[in-house]
């Protein structure tokens, strides 16, 4: 039988042969095309023709060489290519412009100071490690977490290129730490803090009462709710259709994101009270701008000219008011922790909370088997039943 093939990657066994000016070490290696090729290197000794023959395998250049990159390549240059395989699956629609924002920021402020200038088979499980625990320390154990998945990104691109064996970053421990305590509010908080917001004249002026109560009855992420514009609500059958996720991506401005999953696009049944104060709130607008109130259009909260209302302004506008009325730990995030809790104490099921919240994980089967569009109203009586708001 004929011997088997080389696998790819691979050498045979090493021969030497004396010269007149000292040794040469030769082998077959069989290269990433598939071709056996031989490879040899010379020294004054043998062991010195041996070790150069061995660097030469082991830094051999591979199908990376077409990108660019070789073990020899520095990481940024993979970091480059890796960022552009991003921004070019932002463009296709499979990831988030926001995301690619904080991956841009986060390598350009941790990840290339640190590793930038070493070649890819100088970066060790020690040197990643180092770095995700110098950022852990410094700034926070999430955004470590970031910072290793930035590194695997790029390490696994160097791996599928050839210029790295493996990704180094399989081999790291956890990132241990305690992140950030967050909590729910209280009914008698809530109270307290709805009726602050109803007696404050700056609160008023920037339309922050009627916005946090819709994100005391939705449950939605903050450009969630910015997003919604009156088309979407059906205010006799008491829902809103997801309308996306309103965020601001550098170099496009403020946009339209239509969410990382299939879960995202939900429909979700509103609280009783909710629904009576959308009412309330159309019959002042149509009130205000001569209309009837059928005729109302646009974004549900708008800003002054009538447009999308901008997320960093409304979140600095409420940064004042909180610290104000005396809850400086309150986010918009609070309010969806709130809703989480309520209807957790309602009894309803993980899946039911999880689609009222636009949660993908809670599992695989019921992922795949039920259907986005309003399938209960547990959710819309619970947060009706809860002492929020009086009569």
């Amino acid at each position: 039988m004929p011997r088997p093939p080389l696998d790819v990657g691979t050498y045979g066994k090493i021969r030497f042969y004396e010269t007149a000016t000292g040794w040469r070490a030769m082998t077959k290696y069989r290269d990433y095309d598939g071709v056996t090729r031989p490879v040899e290197r010379s020294g004054r000794t043998q062991s010195l023709a041996e070790k150069k023959l061995k660097k030469e395998l082991r830094d051999r250049l591979t199908p990376a060489q077409h990108a660019g990159l070789s073990p020899d390549s520095k990481f940024r240059e993979a970091a480059e290519l890796w960022i552009k395989e991003f921004e070019e699956a932002v463009e296709e629609g499979v990831r988030s412009p926001t995301s690619l924002d904080t991956y841009r920021g986060r390598l350009n402020t941790y990840v290339l100071p640190a590793l930038g200038e070493l070649r890819l088979r100088e970066i060790t499980v020690f040197r990643i490690d180092q770095t995700c625990q110098s950022v852990r320390k410094n700034k926070s154990v999430d955004s470590a977490r970031t910072v290793r998945n930035i590194i695997s990104g790029i390490c696994g691109l160097a791996v599928r290129y050839k210029a790295m064996q493996r990704n180094p970053v399989r081999d790291m421990g956890q990132l241990e730490g305690r992140r950030k305590a967050s909590r729910a509010l209280e009914s008698d908080e809530m109270r307290d803090l709805l009726t602050k917001l109803d007696e404050s004249e700056s609160a008023i002026k920037y339309d922050l009462p009627d916005l946090v109560r819709w994100y005391a009855g939705t449950g939605f992420r903050t450009g969630e709710a910015l997003a919604v514009h009156w088309h979407h609500l059906d205010l006799e059958a008491g829902t809103v259709d997801w309308a996306g996720n309103l965020i601001r991506a550098t170099g496009r401005g403020q946009m339209i994101n239509d969410g990382k999953t299939e879960v995202s696009g939900r429909a979700v049944a509103l609280p009783t009270w909710l629904v009576a104060m959308l009412r309330e709130r159309r019959a002042r607008l149509a009130e205000r701008f001569g209309i009837e109130p059928d005729e109302i259009s646009g974004p549900l909260f708008p800003n002054s000219k009538g447009g999308h209302r901008d997320k960093h302004n409304t979140l600095a506008r409420w940064r004042d008011f909180r610290s104000d009325a005396g809850y400086p730990w309150v986010t918009f995030r609070t309010f969806r922790r709130s809703v989480a809790t309520v209807l957790d104490e309602a009894g309803l099921t993980a899946r039911e909370v999880a689609d009222q919240l636009g949660h993908s994980k809670v599992s695989t089967t019921q992922d795949v088997y039920m259907g986005r569009r309003v399938k209960s109203r547990k959710a819309a009586d619970a947060l009706s039943r809860v002492e929020w708001f009086g009569e």
